[in-house]
């Protein structure tokens, strides 16, 4: 028994410190100065849907972009919206020439990546950025994107954080977001991304071409980023991080926990289609994580078994304090230490979710 935790000790431990070290790599690079050419082109594409409250915030963020208006055309598709979505854009938008709001019109996908195809195909330049229309871009955004695509990168993904409002929800999913943060960022510094926020991603549109766009992603309703990276990794293109000060993308967080449950389950079942190299060492790290939490229930057999408690608790109290401000956030200790159980528990429960949920966009 003794041998058996102390192999999974160390093991845990490891797969800690590798993800440490591979997140470190992706940001170890950020003190070399990078000076975008403002030469390249860039679309934004948004697919809005039922956004009328938060468009317009959008869209002035956009606006105030730190790259030149003339290297930019930003589109926004909107898709069939039950409320006044579209109106409240095109409104916003009337000072703005490079902006454009359209109606999605024959859609050749269902979904979201059915109005990012449309919204595409309208496009004009090589460069794209896609954001979700309830985001706020920090200013540098593009120009930090332009200052990576210039070697040579054909998808890029950045940092995409909550903004935190108090809400118990919003606090599980800022805290669900920090560690999705680490382990996408560690894989992308291991070479072997699985995973993106398709609210601040971006890629050549020739390489998305190249892959036949969102055609080999269709085995769900979402997947417009990580089974495009799927695909993207599949033919080995060149797939980078974009982790620099002034260029998160933020958003806001779903107010309760149907919709919540809604917004993961739909995320979760993607997961189903990922690479098998990638659900193996996903299903060893969440299946660790949640063993290693309960493992107090069974201490009762042998008191040693509390130790994978606290390895597990320390662990995470070590990874969120050292990369949280990179990341965004600000979670106290003691946060860090409640949250853990609210985040395990809601991997199973939104597992189950995606297995006998059918999927729905909003």
């Amino acid at each position: 028994m003794f041998y058996f935790i102390s192999l999974a000790a160390i093991l845990f431990i490891l797969s800690c410190l590798l993800i440490a070290y591979f997140v470190h790599k992706n940001f170890s690079g950020c003190e070399k100065i990078y000076q975008p050419s403002f030469e390249e082109k860039f679309s934004i594409l948004i697919a809005a849907k039922n956004e009328e409250l938060k468009i317009p915030d959008l869209i002035k963020s956009l606006a105030k972009l730190n790259y030149p208006a003339d290297k930019t055309e930003i589109i926004i598709a909107d898709d069939n919206s039950a409320d006044n979505t579209y109106y409240s854009a095109l409104k916003t938008a009337e000072p703005f020439p490079h902006i454009k709001v359209l109606k999605a019109a024959e859609k050749k996908l269902p979904g979201k990546k059915g109005v990012l195809n449309y919204a595409l195909s309208k496009t004009s330049n090589e460069y794209i950025l896609i954001t979700d229309a309830d985001c706020i871009p920090e200013r540098d955004w593009v120009n930090k994107y332009s200052a990576k695509f210039s070697e040579g990168y054909n998808f890029l993904f950045g940092i995409a954080p909550f903004i935190p409002d108090g809400n118990i929800i919003n606090k599980i999913s800022c805290f669900e977001n920090m560690r999705g943060s680490l382990i996408t960022f560690a894989a992308a510094g291991m070479g072997i991304p699985y995973s993106a926020s398709a609210r601040n991603f971006g890629f050549r549109k020739s390489s998305f071409i190249s892959l036949n766009g969102y055609f080999n992603t269709r085995q769900t309703l979402s997947g417009d980023d990580d089974l495009l990276l799927r695909e993207a990794l599949k033919n080995k293109l060149k797939i980078g991080t974009v982790p620099f000060e002034g260029s998160k993308v933020f958003s806001y967080t779903k107010k309760n926990l149907k919709d919540y449950m809604r917004q993961k389950s739909r995320h979760t079942k993607t997961s189903f289609y990922y690479l098998p190299l990638h659900q193996i060492l996903l299903s060893f790290w969440h299946l660790s994580n949640i063993f290693f939490l309960l493992s107090p229930l069974i201490s009762i057999v042998n008191p040693i078994f509390f130790l994978l408690f606290l390895i597990k608790i320390f662990s995470d109290l070590f990874l969120v304090l050292m990369f949280q401000k990179k990341f965004g956030y600000g979670f106290r200790p003691l946060q860090i230490i409640y949250l853990q159980f609210f985040y395990e528990l809601f991997l199973i429960l939104n597992l189950f979710s995606a297995l006998f949920k059918k999927d729905k966009w909003n």
